[in-house]
């Protein structure tokens, strides 16, 4: 019986197109052109970060974050940013009674940004603020923690094989794999997908699923 479900943020609740776009702004480079390599990247296997090095040889991501943050101009999440299915999936979960978790590899600021967009959710945490990040397994042990559920009543949605789906069924989680955003679409047709409880085009299914798991 799946008790609780979280959710991670990046390309599951949130469209990050925005993002990697006012990166591209950043370093003066034209958006699409730094979104094609982005694409390419992740398609390659390559860290995502490693795109800057396509653009600006040893470029200091870290470094630039802070100059961004000095200017105003650090990392938000906005309400336009939400899928249009992210927020009524959260609500829908609730109503049935889940317990509900919004958990990713973002920066501490993603939680008071989720919390400002009016997301409402029984946990909402970040990598940052955990001072773990995934696939790390300790995170997924903090997720059980944080509940004191069993990880077999715990179901965690996200759109990456390597730092969700993988590791959530190792931690003895339900995995759920959400096709969408550009490292689903680069791991559709990677054997590492049948390690998924189940897989979704969007979050309007999401609630269905868990209810059709709960009564298998």
């Amino acid at each position: 019986m799946i008790r609780a479900v979280f959710l991670d943020v990046g390309e599951t609740l949130v469209d990050e197109t925005r993002q990697w776009s006012l990166w591209a702004d950043w370093i003066g480079v034209p958006r699409a052109t730094f979104l094609a390599a982005f694409q390419e990247n992740v398609a390659s296997g390559a860290h995502h970060r490693r795109v800057f090095d396509r653009f600006a040889p040893g470029f200091d991501v870290d470094a630039a974050e802070r100059d961004r943050e000095a200017t105003g101009q650090g990392y938000v999440i906005e309400p336009q940013d939400f899928y249009p299915d992210a927020l009524p999936c959260l609500a829908a979960l609730r109503s049935q009674g889940l317990v509900v978790g919004i958990a990713g590899n973002q920066p501490e600021a993603a939680e008071s940004a989720l919390l400002a967009c009016g997301v409402t959710a029984d946990f909402i945490a970040s990598s940052a603020g955990w001072g773990i990040e995934k696939p790390s397994p300790r995170f997924f042990e903090r997720i059980a923690g944080i509940t004191g559920l069993a990880p077999a009543a715990i179901a965690y949605v996200g759109d990456r094989l390597d730092n969700d789906i993988v590791p959530a069924r190792a931690a003895g989680m339900a995995a759920i794999f959400l096709i969408r955003g550009p490292w689903a679409m680069a791991d559709a047709s990677h054997p590492d997908r049948a390690c998924a409880t189940a897989t979704i085009a969007d979050l309007a299914a999401l609630p269905g699923l868990i209810a059709r798991l709960n009564q298998a």
